[in-house]
């Protein structure tokens, strides 16, 4: 998901300004039930949301609120990776994975008592397929754009053309949604918090109100940053977005379909520190934190609290940006750098248990994963020679990293940059440190191609490797600055392979290659940890960092 990884949180403003963090005040926690119980889970996560409208958002904290209230076609089996039915029970596509058929739950509310079925599937692709003016910027509808490719009538010519075709309710309860060319993103698109279903008396709604721009900066529309417009299917409604405490409360949906959620009110609070989480969950102001700083994990294990962490399913890499320093065209730079750097030493202090040296743009839990590319030990003595033989000795480069950000690929940027920089000055490599603030300014500066060396990282949205190495490497980008068509080809042709062990192979040979010509450097992979508090029942915790908190309980 891209706020790891995000185009889309650059330059964006909400229409309302948000005001200074409130840790541990602010919300109805802690309020009793009749027998006694605890009627509010508090969570802290590291970010505020951007919109409550999923469909304009490509950010883990937007998605952690509205994961709970919207709910796609597709679903990921709970604690996994393995698709499962959501909306549809169950699903199936032709031969030539063109058009895909799903078969809908019967029974489905939304929150404002609309009923679910295929005509309200349809409203919700067309209103996507239909959006125009600011609506069409990549910072807004990135994973449609991602997904489904461009619009009916696309405005800007760079904008990809659609892949899109058409979505037809066939009856009540099936739905038909048709693309013009097979795509390895389909049907895991299907799954993705931007693709989720609202209503379609809400959509009427949105509609009526514009995204605008002025500049770089995007201004979200009204419905989208206050409570009361929104409505989707899932187990909690969203009730109060206090801006000023920093926290979205959600209450429960007594008419879901499923499961009811086991605790009536769910707040969602930004704590943008790792120690103002840990001492709010320590304090018992909150009932649970994402993205424990490693040195915390045996602290708070140690004093009872519950610390699981989760499986591996994101990648840490250093980025090269050729177009920002000629020397990064060399390929023997590239493999000097790489050579440079103590990757082990930093999985070793940086990350917590578990986590692993990257041999390739994708972690190893991931089908394609290759064990037959090339790989660049820790070796500063080839580092030296290599860059002597590349006329490069005296290199000097900017290194830009990320500030007041914590992400679960990268639990401590400025720790790991100092390593990286250490690791490169002892190759004779002079760095320029050049730090800025995550969003915008970072993500601005690498999307943008500014840097020439950055860190960057991505947890998988779900369980194909295109959702990766496509991510980077299907075509031309800034963030990169090179054109290899043996690349870009090699990357292209596995998404389109439609038998999925061939494609797996295709994956495993694009991985060779692009390891062959390094872009960049696979640093890590990392099982982030989360943490609750001691009278926790928690839920079944995510690779995906997709975490339902309907599951959610207290002892």
């Amino acid at each position: 998901m891209r706020i790891c990884k995000s185009r889309a949180v650059r330059a964006v403003t909400a229409a309302v300004a948000v005001g200074l963090i409130a840790t541990g005040c602010g919300s109805d926690r802690g309020k009793d039930d009749a027998k006694g119980d605890k009627d509010t889970f508090v969570f802290a996560g590291a970010g505020d949301p951007g919109s409550l409208d999923p469909a304009l958002a490509a950010d883990g904290e937007t998605y952690r609120v509205t994961r709970q209230a919207f709910e796609p076609l597709l679903e990921h089996e709970s604690g996994g990776s393995k698709l499962v039915g959501g909306l549809a029970e169950s699903w199936e596509s032709n031969d030539a994975g063109t058009v895909w058929t799903f078969n809908l739950r019967k029974g489905v509310k939304f929150h404002d008592g609309e009923t679910f079925n295929a005509a309200a599937v349809c409203a919700n692709y067309e209103h996507w397929f239909n959006w125009t003016g600011t609506y069409q910027s990549s910072a807004v509808s990135y994973y449609w754009q991602s997904i489904m490719g461009g619009f009916k009538k696309n405005e800007d010519p760079e904008t990809p053309k659609p892949n899109y075709k058409s979505c037809t309710a066939k009856d009540e309860h099936t739905a038909v949604i048709e693309v013009n060319e097979a795509s390895a993103n389909l049907p895991g698109g299907f799954s993705l918090q931007a693709l989720s279903i609202h209503s379609p008396k809400a959509i009427k709604e949105y509609e009526k109100q514009e995204a605008s721009a002025k500049g770089d900066a995007i201004t979200y529309p009204k419905y989208s940053q206050e409570a009361g417009t929104v409505a989707g299917t899932g187990p909690y409604k969203i009730k109060e977005w206090n801006k000023g405490n920093k926290e979205v409360t959600l209450e429960r949906f007594d008419d879901y379909w499923g499961e009811k959620a086991k605790v009536k009110n769910l707040v969602i609070r930004t704590i943008d520190t790792t120690e103002g989480r840990r001492q709010a969950l320590q304090a018992g102001d909150i009932d649970g934190y994402d993205l424990v700083a490693p040195a915390d994990v045996k602290t708070l294990e140690e004093a009872g609290f519950q610390v699981p962490t989760r499986d591996v399913f994101n990648i840490l890499y250093l980025g090269m940006t050729q177009e920002a320093s000629p020397a990064l065209k060399k390929p023997e730079v590239r493999q000097a750098i790489a050579h440079s750097i103590d990757r082990e030493n930093m999985v070793k202090t940086q990350l917590p248990e578990g986590g692993k040296v990257a041999t390739q743009f994708m972690p190893h839990t991931v089908e394609g994963h290759s064990d037959k590319v090339k790989t660049y030990a820790f070796d500063t003595n080839k580092a030296k020679q290599l860059l002597k033989d590349a006329g490069e000795s005296g290199l000097k480069i900017d290194f830009c990293y990320p500030t007041e950000v914590t992400r679960p690929y990268m639990p401590a940027p400025q720790d790991m940059f100092e390593l990286m920089k250490a690791d490169l000055e002892k190759a004779g490599v002079t760095v320029t440190p050049k730090p800025m603030k995550w969003a915008p300014d970072y993500l601005d500066a690498v999307e943008t191609g500014s840097c020439a060396l950055h860190m960057l990282g991505w947890t998988g949205d779900f369980n194909d490797g295109y959702n990766f190495i496509g991510t980077w490497f299907s075509k031309y980008d800034k963030q990169w600055g090179f054109k290899d068509d043996t690349v870009f080809n090699a990357v292209n042709a596995a998404s389109k392979e439609t038998e999925p062990a061939q494609r797996i192979e295709a994956y495993k040979k694009a991985n060779e290659i692009i390891m062959e010509y390094l872009p960049g450097l696979p640093v890590s992979s990392s099982p982030p940890a989360i943490a609750f508090a001691k009278n926790v029942n928690p839920p079944k915790v995510s690779p995906l960092t997709q975490e339902n908190f309907a599951e959610a309980s207290f002892k």
